[in-house]
C-alpha cells in the first residue's frame, strides 16, 4: 500500500476541510440569521371527477345519541331514479371502509361490495354507538333489552332508528334497505332482524357472532379462547382502535404457559380491569348471562319475515356456530321457506375476499366472487329492486372433497348418523366392536400434562393475525400425530367413497385419573402418500371438522360437575358442519387429545370452581383412557349419504 508523507497528508487535510460547511458550534454574538425559503406552498388537489357523492351524517337515535354514518350515493341514483340501499353497522370504523378517493364508486368500496356498486346501489356504513365517530357508550355485543340491558336501547333499536332516518332523509333511496355484514357486523344484522323496520327487505348475516359460549368467539363448549384478550384490548381500550396485549416474547405458547392461569396472565397485563373480562370470568358456565344473549334462541322466539341468507365458512376459525344454528333454529319453527344457507370453503369473512384457495387447498375458481355475483346479488335484487325471482337454493354448500358447489332443498340432507368406531390397534371401522378377550384391547391411554399441552399450531405460535391464524383449521395435523398424548385412529385405504353431509358427532367414552378434562376430537381426511395433482398434499392430514369440549359440562352446560376419577363417562358433542367426500385411495382419521394450546385455556385436570383463576398446584397430570369395547364403544357419528 502506498504511503503519503506526513507533511503532504497535513496539507491535503487542510485543503479538504476548507471545502466543508461549517460544523455546529456555540452561538456567535452579532450573527445575522436569514431564513431560507419554505418548501411548503398552498395547494389544493385538482378536483377529481367522481361518479358518486359522499355524505356524512350524525343520525339521531331515540335516546338522543347520534351515530356517525357514511352514505355513498352513485350519480345514477337520483330523486327521479331511486336506488336501494345496503347498510352495514360496524365497530370497525365506518370512515375507514371507504378505501380511497377515486373517480369511480366501485374503486372506493371494499372488494365484497363490488357487485353492488357496479349496479348503482347506495352504500351506507355506520359506527355503532360508542365507537369511532359515534356518540354514546360502547358495550361489547350489547345485549338485547331485558335483564342484561335496562338502558332502553340496543342494537335492534339503533338499527330501526337508522333505517327509519335513511329512508326519510336520503332522497335518492327507493325506500328499500338491505343489511349485510360479517362477524361483529353479522351480529348487528341479526340484532336488526329481531324486530325489523318495515323498510328492511332482505338481509345477509355473514359469519355472525351468535352464541359466544357454545361455539363462536369467546368459548367452545366451555373452553375459553385465549386470543380473545387481544380483541378485548383492541376494542375496549379506545373509542377507535386500541392496542393488543404487549408480548414479552415471540411465542404465545411459552408466554401463556409461563404465566399460569389465564386470570394470572390477564392481571399481569392489566386486562383484569376491563368490565367485559370481569363479566366473562364471572360466568364461566352456560348460565343466564350467555343464554339470554344467544341470538339463535332469540330469533327463533321472534322469527322475522325478512328473507335472509345466512353465510358461513366451512373452515371459519372464529365464528363457526352462528349462521348454521340460526338457520336451523328458524327452520325448526317453520321459517324454512324464508331462510337460506350458504357455506363456502372459506376462513372467517373470506366470503368478502378472494375465494380461490385456503392454505394449500385450491378451489374450482374464485368461489367467493362466484357466490357474491351469482347468488347474493340476485337475492338482494329480487327484494330491493323488484328484480326477477332469484334462483337461489335453500342450501348452497361447497363439497370440499369433490371441489364444487352443491345445491340442496334443505340442510342437513339426512338425520341418520352412522357410527365410525374406534378399534383396537388404532383402527377405525363401521362395525361395532365386540367384547375383547384381552383387557388391553378395550382401551387406549395417554398422559395429559398441563405443563406440556398439545399446541394447536406448530411452534412458535405467533400472536393472532397473519396466515397462520387464518388457515389453522386446514393445517396438516402430522405435526401432532406422533405425540404420545394424541391418540390417532384411521381406516384402511378406502376402496369406495364415503360422503358426509351435516354435523358429525363425537361420542367418546373415557375414564380419567383426574377430576376434569378437555376433549378435542378431529375428523381428518388423510391424502394418499403420493398425490401427483399437488405434491405438497402428499400424505396431508386435512381437518374436515374438529372442536373441543370441556368435560365438566358433560351432564349440564349450566351446572358443571367434577368427573369421578376412574369411572367411564360419555362425552358427546357435535362437530362443525361438513360437506365432504373421502375419496378412494384416502383414509379417514380421528385424533383425540386433551388440549389445543394456546388457543384454548388449559384445563388444570383437577376440578376447580373457576378455571380462569386456577392456582399453580391445581394443574396436574392425568391419565386419559379412551374406551372402544363392546359396552363403551367410542365413535364418530357421521352423517353418511349415498
Amino acid at each position: 500500500m502506498m504511503r503519503i508523507a506526513p507533511t503532504l497528508a497535513r496539507s491535503l487535510a487542510l485543503a479538504f476541510a476548507a471545502t466543508m460547511p461549517a460544523l455546529a458550534q456555540a452561538p456567535q454574538a452579532g450573527t445575522t440569521y436569514k431564513p431560507l425559503p419554505t418548501d411548503i406552498v398552498d395547494y389544493s388537489a385538482p378536483a377529481v371527477a367522481k361518479n358518486y357523492v359522499k355524505r356524512v351524517a350524525m343520525i339521531p337515535m331515540r335516546d338522543g345519541v347520534k351515530l356517525y354514518t357514511v352514505i355513498m350515493v352513485p350519480d345514477s341514483a337520483t330523486a327521479g331514479h331511486k336506488a336501494p340501499m345496503i347498510l352495514t353497522r360496524t365497530p370497525y370504523n365506518a370512515a375507514g371502509r371507504i378505501r380511497t378517493v377515486a373517480p369511480t364508486l366501485v374503486d372506493t368500496m371494499p372488494m365484497g361490495d363490488e357487485v353492488f356498486m357496479r349496479d348503482g346501489y347506495i352504500r351506507v356504513f355506520q359506527d355503532i354507538r360508542g365507537k369511532y365517530g359515534s356518540e354514546g357508550t360502547y358495550v361489547m355485543t350489547l345485549p338485547v333489552l331485558g335483564p342484561l340491558n335496562t338502558s332502553g336501547v340496543d342494537e335492534t333499536t339503533d338499527a330501526w332508528d337508522t333505517i327509519d332516518w335513511l329512508v326519510k332523509n336520503v332522497p335518492e333511496c327507493n325506500g328499500k334497505v338491505g343489511m349485510l355484514g360479517s362477524s361483529y357486523e353479522g351480529y348487528t344484522v341479526v340484532m336488526a332482524l329481531l324486530h325489523p323496520h318495515p323498510a328492511l327487505k332482505v338481509a345477509a348475516p355473514e359469519s355472525p357472532m351468535v352464541d359466544g359460549w357454545m361455539g363462536d368467539d369467546w368459548f367452545h363448549y366451555g373452553a375459553f379462547r385465549q386470543n380473545n384478550l387481544d380483541y378485548f384490548t383492541d376494542q375496549m381500550s379506545a373509542r377507535g382502535g386500541g392496542e393488543s396485549v404487549p408480548r414479552m416474547g415471540a411465542d404465545d405458547y411459552y408466554e401463556l404457559l409461563r404465566a399460569g392461569s389465564l386470570g394470572d396472565y390477564a392481571k399481569a397485563h392489566g386486562v383484569d380491569k376491563f368490565p367485559f373480562w370481569q363479566r366473562v370470568t364471572a360466568h364461566p358456565a352456560y348460565d343466564y348471562f350467555w343464554q339470554d344473549q344467544a341470538l339463535d334462541k332469540l330469533i327463533a322466539k321472534n322469527p322475522p319475515s325478512v328473507p335472509t341468507m345466512w353465510e358461513q365458512g366451512l373452515w371459519d376459525q372464529e365464528d363457526m356456530w352462528g349462521a348454521i344454528h340460526c338457520y336451523l333454529a328458524l327452520k325448526a319453527v317453520g321459517m324454512g321457506d324464508n331462510n337460506f344457507l350458504v357455506m363456502g370453503p372459506w376462513r372467517h369473512s373470506q366470503a368478502n375476499y378472494n375465494g380461490s384457495s385456503l392454505g394449500p387447498l385450491k378451489f374450482n375458481g374464485d368461489t367467493a366472487t362466484e357466490w357474491r355475483r351469482d347468488y347474493l346479488k340476485p337475492f338482494f335484487d329480487e327484494y330491493l329492486k323488484d328484480g326477477p325471482a332469484a334462483k337461489v337454493p335453500h342450501a348452497l354448500i361447497y363439497n370440499t372433497g369433490e371441489n364444487h358447489w352443491q345445491k340442496f332443498d334443505s340442510w342437513p340432507t339426512t338425520s341418520a348418523l352412522k357410527p365410525l368406531y374406534l378399534e383396537s390397534g388404532f383402527g377405525l371401522g363401521f362395525g361395532k366392536p365386540a367384547a375383547h378377550e384381552k383387557k388391553a384391547d378395550e382401551a387406549d391411554s395417554y398422559v395429559s400434562d398441563p405443563q406440556k399441552p398439545v399446541p394447536y399450531l406448530p411452534l412458535p405460535v405467533k400472536p393472532e393475525g397473519g396466515e397462520d391464524w387464518r388457515t389453522w383449521l386446514v393445517r396438516d395435523q402430522r405435526f401432532v400425530s406422533t405425540r404420545t398424548d394424541v391418540l390417532v385412529y384411521e381406516t384402511p385405504v378406502l376402496t369406495s367413497a364415503v360422503a358426509i353431509q351435516g354435523m358429525p358427532v363425537a361420542d367418546i367414552f373415557a375414564s380419567i385419573t383426574g377430576t376434569d378434562a378437555d376433549w378435542m376430537v378431529k375428523l381428518i381426511d388423510v391424502y394418499p402418500d403420493t398425490y401427483p395433482d399437488q405434491p405438497e398434499l402428499d400424505g396431508y392430514e386435512l381437518p374436515i371438522a374438529m372442536d373441543i369440549f370441556r368435560g365438566r359440562y358433560r351432564e349440564s352446560f349450566e351446572n358443571p360437575s367434577a368427573i369421578p376419577a376412574g369411572k367411564v363417562e360419555e362425552y358427546k358433542f357435535t362437530l362443525p358442519t361438513a360437506n365432504h367426500v373421502f375419496e378412494p385411495g384416502h383414509r379417514i382419521m380421528v385424533q383425540v387429545q386433551s388440549s389445543a394450546f394456546p388457543l384454548y385455556d388449559r384445563n388444570p385436570q383437577k376440578y376447580v370452581d373457576n378455571i380462569f383463576f386456577a392456582r399453580p398446584g391445581d394443574y396436574q397430570k392425568s391419565e386419559q383412557t379412551v374406551w372402544h369395547d363392546g359396552k363403551n364403544a367410542s365413535a364418530i357419528l357421521l352423517p353418511v349419504v349415498p
